[in-house]
């Protein structure tokens, strides 16, 4: 085909359209990724005789290639599965270098410094997303691994052509300089100068080459082969501290989820050093009011939930961390008194700032796989901030995380750098029970607007009944880092004059990608073998929930 023809071809206005509404999808055997083709690839390995685990892991490797604005190889993950039995946690965020430390910092960037950077080696943590792939295929996989790297290998030798969302933001990343004069980033991301054009064809055969090489010995040569070599060649060659036994030492950690129980379901997240536990702590304190009395959609409704989001982040910035750091332990910031002690602060009649408790008694990409024998996978992986720290390998295709920045350079802080710590981590899964059961797996992408997502979707559908599509379509709020609340364009005019009216310090925003995160949802109708699921995938990305 010419290249007249193929100009043809895609020459349309990818920005016109009608509003629409996304409907769930019903399947014994579903997957639901923000991209058909991972979600196709994961059900490529259902069909194929595999279980939900070989269908996330199928799932991620694709992710890496077709949403690289998100995630990459050289991503951290996260895990919480349903075996069939019961429910397991896997945290796969690396640590850092054996070399950081405050000094190594100041001394590299100047006194002055508070936190590592947010691009560049000096922000990279060791990687730990294709650990999680080996891990959760080595405890509960049934296919080859390496045949669960076949449909990524396929995409990255083949190309795609680039969509609507991916490409909105793959663009708008073009256009930061910190990012592309990070080294290998335009060779790989940037083929002709410039981001490429929606339905543009986008190969990357590094990554072909170590999607094999990751295939052929289970992820060992990432972390102790041919992969690892080249990427600690490149950070010596350009200043970073990574070494090989950096890379060599890291296992993922087996956790037990940690929850917190809700008229009549239990919502479940991975312990800190994420996130997770602040979804966890709004949810307590809301058991303090009757939210289902009120109107969904109410300034009432949506003004409880911000508050208690507010309180929960308070504490969870000023406590959570790596968990032998932290001051306060899980337990004590879930317990039900001091819950309901911080739940009594809210006013119903207005907005207030929140500082940190005293709980002491004397902290990306989303996919989501369930199949018929019941196995149910909430799987998110994540480069951090778009394309993490800008670095990539072009070798092999691998762009690395900036998780490092997520550390601080004060000493009294229970996140402050050290060698070998992890650091606070942004990227949590979500999973719901009920009497013991799974309910559902589900996620929502997206910096700190994840537990703000876990908590709104997860009220919608228990206090609400509504259906996980419709809760992945409603307007969100987000409480931003100073307090301030921005709100999807699409929010009743008078639900957001109605929070302004309370004192709530308001934004309208557009950018729903960016600023209110993506979710995928799988919910079980009953025995999975019979009724099956119900899935959803958020509109707000160019996503897929797909079954048979």
């Amino acid at each position: 085909m010419g290249a007249m023809d193929l100009a043809r071809r895609t020459a349309f206005d990818w920005t016109a359209g009608y509003p629409s509404r996304r409907l769930p999808v019903f399947a014994r055997n579903i997957v639901s990724t923000s991209h058909p083709l991972a979600a196709q690839a994961g059900l490529r390995m259902l069909a194929a005789g595999g279980n939900a685990v070989d269908a996330a892991i199928a799932a991620a490797a694709a992710m890496t290639l077709v949403e690289p604005c998100s995630n990459g190889l050289g991503s951290d993950a996260f895990c919480i599965l349903w075996d069939g039995a019961r429910l397991h946690g896997l945290n796969a965020s690396g640590p850092a270098p054996a070399a950081w430390t405050p000094e190594y910092f100041r001394a590299r960037h100047g006194a002055g410094l508070r936190r590592p950077p947010q691009r560049g080696w000096d922000s990279v943590t060791v990687p730990g997303a294709v650990a999680a792939w080996a891990a959760l295929h080595e405890r509960f996989g049934r296919l080859p691994f390496a045949d669960l790297m076949a449909p990524a290998v396929a995409i990255a030798e083949r190309g795609y052509a680039v969509p609507v969302v991916v490409q909105e933001k793959w663009a708008a990343a073009a256009a930061l300089p910190e990012l592309v004069s990070q080294p290998g980033f335009a060779e790989v991301f940037l083929p002709h100068g410039r981001a490429p054009e929606v339905g543009e064809r986008f190969t990357m055969p590094g990554a072909a080459r170590a999607l094999k090489a990751i295939g052929a010995t289970r992820g060992r040569a990432f972390y102790e082969g041919e992969i690892a070599e080249s990427l600690v060649r490149q950070a010596r060659a350009q200043g970073g501290a990574h070494r090989l036994d950096d890379l060599a030492a890291f296992r993922p950690q087996w956790v037990e989820p940690i929850g917190m129980d809700y008229h009549g379901v239990r919502l479940h997240e991975i312990p800190p050093n994420g996130q997770g536990i602040s979804a966890l702590m709004a949810l307590g304190m809301l058991r303090a009011f009757d939210l289902a009395s009120l109107k969904v959609d109410s300034v009432q409704a949506q003004h409880l939930q911000i508050e208690a989001m507010k309180l929960a982040f308070a504490d969870a910035y000023r406590f959570v961390a790596e968990p032998a750091a932290m001051t306060a332990s899980v337990e004590e910031l879930l317990d039900a008194d001091y819950l309901a002690a911080r739940a009594r602060l809210i006013d119903p009649q207005r907005a207030q700032d929140f500082g940190a408790g005293n709980p002491a008694r004397g902290g990306t990409i989303y996919l989501t796989a369930a199949d018929e024998s019941g196995m149910m996978v909430s799987f998110i992986q994540s480069n951090y901030m778009g394309f993490g720290s800008g670095v990539v390998v072009p070798e092999f295709g691998l762009s690395l995380q900036n998780r490092g920045t997520g550390f601080v350079l004060d000493a009294a802080s229970a996140n402050v750098v050290a060698p070998r710590k992890r650091p606070f981590h942004t990227i949590i899964p979500g999973f719901l029970t009920e009497n013991g059961q799974p309910l559902m797996s589900f996620g929502v992408m997206g910096g700190d607007m994840q537990p703000q997502g876990h908590l709104q979707t997860t009220l919608r559908m228990v206090d609400w009944r509504q259906n996980p599509q419709a809760a992945c379509d409603a307007p969100r709020w987000r409480v931003a880092a100073d307090g301030s609340i921005n709100v999807e364009a699409g929010m009743e005019p008078q639900t957001v004059s109605g929070l302004a009216a309370l004192g709530h310090r308001m934004a309208v925003i557009q950018d729903s990608y960016q600023d209110f995160g993506a979710g995928q949802f799988i919910w079980r109708l009953g025995d999975p073998a019979v009724e099956g699921y119900a899935a959803a995938s958020d509109p707000r990305r160019d996503g897929q929930a797909a079954g048979f």
